[in-house]
């Protein structure tokens, strides 16, 4: 069922709704910009991360990109006070799709899908998108510290039919619902803590992230399947459907979990390098390294 929608949530949805556009990107470019300028901190880390991940880039190019990261998120925050009012109708003058047919042939073999997102284009818009174009998607979450915005996400990522499942010990009600062939969705593109995850590469550098992705894949035999939501140079979007991947399980489980979780990143870092500039570059995503201690060993 949809999360239902608190009254601070339909007062803040409409009111937001009820600015043009055009307004309303143009506030929130500015909002942007002036946090690119003022807000050091996050600054600093977008153009770190930058430089260590695209090194054959000059400073100009770097800073080129990291305006166009602080440009892009001010216009998907903008556009996210439009996502209710998105429907069957209109949907089209939103997106392209490609690669329907990927999810197809992968949903028909019964075996419930798990899909590889990151935190790149537009991903609150998937959650519009998936439903109508594939079939209405769980998806695993985290609460929001701010409960008036968690509302508001809740309702807005629900209200086409998905379905919310809290991140905390959800392995179980996720095999049961792979089992009901059941598609779910799992953001793995950001850095964990050494006891939740395995090291990758990720942009020639290695990247602690979450193994859940990999384990659920191991041990459901599921497909996962790639999907994308770009911004095009022509100002709409398109929904990219990649085709699905098996999991690799051989007798040795460790090795397996960390190829599985390699694969399943290196398909993140192949899109982000097509669109360098819509990527979340804010989060510090190589924050643990390797020689750091696990808690449980301190």
């Amino acid at each position: 069922m949809p999360v239902q929608p608190t009254k601070k949530t339909k007062i803040l949805l409409f009111v937001f709704h009820c600015i043009p556009r055009s307004v309303r990107k143009g506030l929130f470019l500015s909002l942007f910009y002036l946090l690119y300028f003022v807000g050091v901190k996050n600054r600093l880390i977008t153009l770190h991360n930058l430089q260590r991940s695209f090194p054959e880039k000059n400073t100009e190019e770097i800073i080129r990109i990291a305006r166009g990261v602080y440009r892009h998120f001010a216009m998907v925050t903008a556009e996210f006070f439009d996502l209710p009012y998105i429907t069957k109708d209109n949907i089209h003058k939103w997106m392209e799709v490609e690669g329907v047919e990927n999810f197809q042939s992968a949903d028909a073999k019964g075996k419930g899908l798990l899909t590889i997102v990151a935190h790149f284009g537009n991903w609150e818009l998937m959650t519009i998108a998936i439903p109508f174009f594939l079939k209405p998607i769980d998806i695993v979450y985290r609460p929001l510290d701010n409960p008036v915005i968690d509302n508001v996400a809740e309702y807005v990522r629900t209200m086409q039919g998905n379905t919310l499942i809290p991140k905390g010990g959800s392995g179980k009600k996720i095999m049961e619902l792979l089992k009901d062939n059941h598609i779910i969705g799992i953001l793995s593109d950001q850095n964990v803590a050494k006891k939740e995850g395995v090291f990758v590469d990720f942009f020639g550098r290695s990247a602690c992230t979450g193994a859940g992705l990999a384990v659920m894949a191991m041990r459901s035999g599921a497909p996962v399947l790639p999907i994308f939501m770009a911004k095009q140079k022509s100002g709409k979007y398109k929904f990219i459907v990649k085709p699905a991947i098996e999991a690799v399980c051989t007798d040795d489980y460790d090795a397996d979990l960390v190829v599985n979780t390699q694969r399943f990143t290196k398909i993140i870092e192949d899109v982000i390098r097509e669109y360098p500039d819509q990527y979340f570059w804010f989060h510090q995503r190589w924050k643990t390294k390797p020689w750091q201690k696990r808690q449980s060993e301190m």
